[in-house]
């Protein structure tokens, strides 16, 4: 494991990279509004994509290096991301195909990044389809506007909403809720069948 802090233009965030034995693609994976990368779901995607070939990069906003646990707003999120992206493809993933995914808000900045950063699938976990139980501020649009082949792991209880399958979209339930902690075994089996799922037809 290597960490590496990326310039951006609201400040550094810091990249930490999990290398794959094999080289297919590489996976950026963004935290949720208030936690760390050290979520269980995103430490059970990470241990799935390493272990089907992918290498892992969970980057961390600069609100959350500079030790601020208010998120920044979506602009400069998106910003961030991408400068993250754009410094790690010219780098560390080289020629490699680049897929964005998150959990809850890293979500959101997945799929709202992912045309502009050339992703060719996004990984969301606990998508957060509206604040819990205000169902009219629904945010489904971030997840409607990604083009490219996207799975939504969602717990069966989350708070946040349940989005629903669609052209493109797999959406894999899993008992628990928005924190996806009640069995992260079946996270990490569910990312690995996806990913390699979706990198087979770019590897022809």
């Amino acid at each position: 494991m290597t960490s590496r802090v990326v310039e951006t233009p609201y400040g550094p965030a810091r990249a930490e990279l999990h290398c794959a034995s094999e080289s297919r693609a590489a996976l950026l994976l963004g935290h949720g509004a208030g936690g760390g990368i050290a979520a269980p779901d995103l430490v059970a995607a990470t241990r799935a994509a390493v272990d089907v070939g992918v290498h892992v990069a969970l980057v961390e906003q600069p609100y959350r290096v500079a030790g601020r646990r208010a998120p920044a707003p979506a602009k400069q999120l998106d910003a961030a991301w991408l400068a993250v992206a754009d410094e790690l493809g010219a780098t560390w993933f080289d020629d490699l195909p680049l897929l964005f995914g998150g959990r809850s808000s890293g979500a959101r900045v997945a799929c709202r990044t992912s045309s502009e950063g050339q992703a060719v699938a996004v990984l969301c976990l606990a998508f957060p389809v509206h604040p819990p139980g205000k169902p009219e501020k629904s945010r489904i649009g971030e997840l409607d506007g990604v083009e490219v082949a996207t799975l939504v792991v969602q717990g069966e209880n989350d708070p946040f909403g349940r989005p629903q399958a669609a052209h493109h979209r797999d959406v894999v339930l899993l008992p628990g809720d928005h924190n996806l902690k009640a069995d992260v075994a079946a996270v990490g089996r569910t990312v690995s069948e996806w990913l390699d799922r979706v990198l087979r037809p770019l590897e022809v």
